[in-house]
């Protein structure tokens, strides 16, 4: 009897053992799909392993079914999704069902087309001849036939032409169709056809490099070579790309696969045409915008035909099997940590323990690196190579401040822009240049209050104000997505008298359009875009100047590249330096700082205006200057100070439950079962900034762990006094969210 273990895509400590049907014994294997019964449902499982020891204690089920050929997933992928289980906290099924696309854990369904071929009983013209003949009294029918025979041209009795089904049926009756179908005169064939588009042909030659831009890809290579991960400090506008399209190249030219990780899908619009260009249809795209099937075929495609993957975080979990080279772009930004399900991992990591598995190169390339990554390179870790010249010698940007609140006692303000913007913004459109605004808040504005009574509307599920979103005229919530229509006058005093407080995007872009008139202005957030056709659509409009201002939340902050924007407006920088979090400081730096990389290209100086009401702040002034160093100095002294990352490695552990005695019981025991091994490494449990959502009270823990290969023993034992909580009495319900890593 052969027996398999399989993975299951559910939070499982271990693997289940099965039978296979003696029928089937020769097709198990590792990485093979298979039909296994867990209590009453069946789910698509992966065999771990094959072996010929009964379970001992209970009475071993059968797989109900092998459905594939060749395996699914190959060892190596395997074995990487349990380091990733190890590191991160939960289980090798969660993070398969991360890993593999939903076409692979359910019956794949292949996209087909029908096509009309003569039927194969009509083997001569004078058979033709005959058929025709029969359908006189059948006008339309016989319109059919006429139709198929004129699109199929010269006939070929033995190999007849295929039209499509849905060609024919354009110009014929459904009917009369059907009709010739069932009367044997024409035969429906079925075939499965591709989702993906394989016709990009390169068109041009390697872009060249200038000589700051040969030296840095030089040093790359040489540190690469030398096994070190290596992070490329390029300030915006530098050229990062044409080093990384080089670097590709050179992995191709030694028959091995390259994977391109970008933090957002917007990013990829320009990307996979500059790389299509010189690389042509070996270059595959992969993100979450992409439908079940089409990511499934793209899966199944690597790593032939897609030599080269354009995609986000989960284009790590595709079955490569000789890559190279892995390039982290923009690796500072949190969108490539993962929140919600489990794995909650970073891709920035996750990519070098996938190289290491793959003996593979990994380079980090941002122009504000993350405090960890720039303390790791300086500390000798990774590589570091600096790229301080924009591309053709570009100049910086012209940075100015507004101090909004100097602005406002001067009148020299006209709602939320201040004079000084709106006139830059006035002479970039009569100059013909294009305008970024940024502002991190989606929506009309941030909450409604009524002036009579002072109430604001919150989320009945978590414990935030509702946004107002004019577009609907509705109130929604940005934690779990709950909305309700405006209403007319205040719930509790009946009040008409309500007003907006704050701003967000489309507040701005609502304003622009009545002091702009004839300007041609758009919106780059969630709400605009929530498709991957409408950010190509938006970005694509954008490149093409049909739009002359687009305001946007951190999108547009994102590296994207475009050659005519003269100005970018900061519309609101108060907001980001106030964040309750220990990174507010570095995100702020390193989200200005990006935006503003987006003004002046070539050879034009961009000016760049940013409004705030502590024009004093030190971060604001660093970028100012752009001067990252001291901001990391700054930085590290405080995360010294307070033994945060990069001195600490840090687990958040966040406890969820219906009711707040429930969850706060659960929390004191979790305390009590840490407190005597972890003593002053845990903080908590306390009240996190938002103690309320989705309907469950929330408590939190900090655990600042050592960087030392003691953490992961420690990180093992939290695991294990959280699985004792969970079997307490009363507090089985409770969830207990362990993020290693967190960002936020």
């Amino acid at each position: 009897m052969i027996f398999v273990d399989v993975l299951i895509p559910l939070a499982l400590p271990k693997c289940l053992t099965y039978s296979v049907p003696e029928e089937w014994a020769w097709k198990a294997a590792v990485g093979m799909r298979v039909q296994a019964p867990v209590g009453k449902k069946l789910y698509t499982g992966l065999i771990r392993a094959v072996h010929d020891r009964a379970p001992e204690g209970y009475t071993v089920k059968p797989v109900a079914a092998l459905p594939d050929e060749r395996p699914a997933v190959h060892e190596k992928q395997m074995q990487y999704w349990e380091q990733l289980a190890d590191y991160y906290l939960c289980s090798a099924g969660e993070v398969m069902k991360a890993a593999l696309p939903a076409g692979l854990r359910a019956s794949f369904a292949p996209l087909t087309e029908t096509r009309v071929r003569l039927h194969p009983s009509i083997t001569s013209e004078a058979q033709l001849l005959d058929r025709l003949h029969t359908l006189k009294r059948a006008p339309q029918q016989e319109a059919v036939l006429v139709h198929y025979l004129s699109l199929a041209g010269e006939l070929d009795y033995e190999h007849p032409h295929e039209t499509p089904k849905k060609q024919l049926a354009q110009d014929v009756s459904a009917a009369a169709l059907a009709a010739c179908i069932k009367k044997n005169l024409l035969e429906p064939v079925i075939h499965e056809v591709g989702r993906l588009d394989l016709s990009a042909a390169a068109t041009k030659e390697l872009p060249s490099l200038s000589v700051a831009q040969q030296r840095a890809y030089d040093e790359i290579e040489a540190l690469l070579a030398a096994g070190k991960t290596t992070l490329l400090h390029g300030v915006t506008a530098s050229g990062k790309t044409e080093i990384y399209i080089h670097l590709i190249a050179e992995q191709l030219r030694r028959g091995r696969q390259a994977l391109y990780l970008l933090p957002e899908i917007a990013l990829t619009t320009q990307l996979v045409e500059r790389l299509q260009c010189v690389f042509g249809a070996t270059v595959g795209v992969y993100h979450s915008k992409y439908n079940d099937n089409e990511r499934t075929e793209i899966y199944r495609a690597v790593p032939s035909p897609y030599r080269i993957i354009l995609g986000v975080r989960s284009s790590l979990f595709l079955p490569f099997d000789n890559i190279g080279l892995i390039i982290v772009d923009e690796e500072h930004e949190t969108s490539y940590k993962q929140s919600d399900p489990a794995p909650r991992y970073h891709a920035r990591d996750a990519a070098i323990m996938l190289a290491q598995r793959h003996d593979a190169a990994v380079l980090l390339g941002t122009a504000t690196p993350s405090i960890e990554s720039f303390y790791n390179a300086r500390a000798g870790k990774y590589g570091l190579v600096t790229l301080s010249e924009r591309y053709h010698r570009a100049p910086p940007p012209k940075m100015e401040v507004v101090d909004i609140l100097h602005a406002r006692k001067k009148k020299r303000t006209d709602g939320i822009f201040s004079q000084h913007l709106l006139e830059a913004i006035g002479h970039a459109l009569e100059q013909g240049e294009q305008v970024i605004l940024f502002q991190n808040r989606r929506g009309y504005a941030p909450y409604l209050q009524c002036t009579d009574c002072g109430h604001i509307p919150h989320c009945r599920q978590c414990s935030v104000s509702l946004t107002y979103h004019k577009q609907g005229q509705r109130l929604a919530c940005h934690y779990c997505g709950a909305s309700q229509p405006l209403a007319v006058v205040c719930p509790e005093c009946r009040s008409p008298n309500i007003q907006t407080k704050g701003f967000g995007t489309e507040k701005a872009e609502d304003a622009l359009q009545l002091l702009f008139p004839q300007a041609r202005i758009a919106r780059l957030d969630l709400d605009a875009a929530r498709t991957k056709k409408a950010y190509s659509r938006i970005l694509g409009d954008f490149a093409q100047r049909h739009i002359d201002v687009l305001v946007g939340t951190q999108m547009v902050t994102k590296g994207l590249d475009f050659d005519n924007v003269g100005l970018v407006g900061i519309l609101d920088a108060d907001a980001l330096l106030n964040f309750p979090d220990f990174r507010a400081h570095e995100r702020s730096f390193q989200l200005m700082t990006q935006v503003s990389g987006r003004a002046g290209r070539q050879q034009r100086q961009g000016r760049v205006i940013i409004q705030t009401a502590q024009s004093g702040s030190p971060i604001i002034q660093l970028v100012r200057r752009c001067d990252y160093h001291a901001l990391f100095a700054l930085q590290l002294a405080e995360r010294r100070e307070f033994h945060f990352p990069p001195y600490s490695r840090l687990v958040s552990l966040t406890l969820k439950h219906a009711s707040a005695d429930v969850v706060q019981q659960a929390a004191r025991q979790l305390q009590e079962l840490l407190l005597p091994e972890m003593g002053a490494r845990l903080t908590g449990p306390f009240l996190p900034a938002t103690p309320y959502i989705q309907g469950r009270h929330l408590r939190c823990f900090w655990l600042r762990l050592e960087r030392n290969a003691h953490a992961a023993a420690l990180k093992k034992q939290v695991a294990l006094q959280i699985a004792a909580v969970g079997k307490l009495k009363g507090l089985s319900g409770v969830e207990i969210v362990v993020d290693v890593d967190p960002v936020a």
